[in-house]
């Protein structure tokens, strides 16, 4: 029996390919810290203006996620994944060769829209796939994705724009990811079923559901506080780490430590380890204990208190940032577990649509953090310029990093919430 026809290997494969697109969507979204100094001198933008840019992305990723989670339920995720990579692809050409900031914010606009069915796809692929105890460790492995195509977006990027240039470097991404929506095409299936397989013992049927129950279950979503709990989780922190990693992560340092990008960026390369190793981790680890809302509450305390560092000190000793950033990256994976709890608060053909409903509220905080941010720091502007970027005060990065843990320490209380529901059995 080959790869092909064997089911368990055959779903390696399948998500091998997704993952492949999903890493792009990572290194797409989370490019602009690297490429900040760039894209100002280029669109000439102003703080709000780079933080607009790089949240357009977020709005429409965020926009569409129930769409997606419809889609997801009903189409399948093999049809939805591969359209999703070519048009990401498509928008990565267009804001490769974009000639001023209206265009580029358009062509960022449709790499999100692309790229915003890739991770509900791969969720609803692997409840399709994989044991319900397994899912949890697969929602932490395809973070560890996430977490790998965040590496690749901080040094690594950094080097290859360097030597290649930034707009060179986006056409070969776009290159990637249309031999990727490629693989998934050819790779993936609806189901072992759907494939002509023999059935993986003790995974579920995936019914198809209609329009008509597709619409209950929303109704039910939107009534449901345990949903509005996890969205907030979601909302503060992806919308966190995103806006970390992804955009102000590296200013702070270039400004208030005078690093050079480059240098910088080997700093949310921690961050972005810290997401590799730390989602896997506490998948397995959540799988394992069979809990979900104790790894939930512990992590989300643990995330607010390191991200209190800078707030509470503004300039702290660079190892301690470092320790801040991976530990941050890390914690990611406490967060991720929202998504397992309402896949299985929901029955198996609503899924998509459940994970979908939690996904885009992270997707909304990536998109409103990183603009208050942007704004927070335009008030503090200093009228200088360090290595090409706009300089802020140090007092200006103490409100912003204290916007971020903030948010992380709401979510602490949703999460402590949830835990006392959900321990009472309501």
């Amino acid at each position: 029996m080959n790869a092909l026809s064997d089911p368990r290997k055959r779903r390696w494969l399948a998500w091998g390919a997704l993952a492949v697109v999903f890493l792009l969507v990572n290194l797409h979204r989370l490019s602009t810290a690297v490429l900040s100094e760039r894209l100002t001198a280029d669109f000439a933008t102003t703080a709000a203006q780079l933080g607009t840019l790089h949240a357009s992305f977020f709005l429409i990723y965020a926009a569409i996620q129930i769409p997606t989670g419809v889609l997801a339920d009903r189409v399948g995720p093999r049809h939805v994944g591969s359209i999703g990579g070519v048009v990401l692809s498509v928008g990565a050409i267009g804001f490769a060769v974009s000639d001023g900031y209206v265009l580029a914010l358009a062509s960022r606009a449709l790499i999100g829209l692309g790229s915003g069915v890739i991770f509900i796809s791969i969720l609803r692929f692997c409840a399709n796939w994989y044991r319900a105890g397994e899912f949890a460790t697969m929602t932490g492995l395809t973070a560890g994705v996430a977490g790998l195509g965040a590496i690749l977006a901080t040094t690594p990027l950094a080097i290859t724009v360097d030597s290649f240039g930034w707009r060179p470097t986006v056409l070969g991404l776009a290159v990637v990811g249309f031999l990727g929506s490629a693989g998934v095409y050819v790779l993936a299936r609806n189901s072992p079923a759907d494939a002509g397989l023999e059935p993986i013992e003790g995974v579920p049927e995936q019914p198809s559901i209609t329009l008509a129950e597709t619409g209950q279950y929303l109704r039910r979503l939107a009534r449901d506080p345990d949903q509005w709990l996890l969205s907030m989780i979601f909302f503060a922190g992806n919308g966190t780490i995103l806006t970390l990693i992804g955009l102000w992560g590296v200013p702070y340092l270039v400004v208030v430590y005078d690093l050079e990008v480059t240098t910088a960026s080997y700093f949310t390369l921690l961050g972005s380890i810290g997401m590799l190793v730390g989602a896997p981790a506490v998948g397995w680890i959540s799988d394992r204990l069979g809990r979900r809302t104790l790894p939930l509450v512990t992590g989300l305390g643990l995330f607010a208190l390191v991200l209190s560092i800078v707030p509470a000190t503004g300039r702290p000793p660079l190892p301690a940032v470092g320790v801040a950033y991976f530990v941050s990256g890390f914690l990611i994976g406490a967060v991720m577990l929202s998504l397992s709890i309402v896949k299985e608060r929901y029955p198996a053909g609503a899924s998509g649509v459940a994970t979908a409903t939690v996904n885009g509220a992270g997707f909304v905080g990536a998109t409103v953090l990183p603009t208050l941010i942007g704004i927070i720091l335009d008030a503090y502007r200093t009228g200088d310029t360090v290595g090409g970027t706009v300089a802020y005060t140090e007092f200006g990065y103490r409100l912003a990093f204290g916007l971020l843990a903030g948010s992380v320490a709401v979510a602490f209380c949703c999460s402590l919430v949830l835990h006392r529901r959900i321990d009472a059995g309501a």
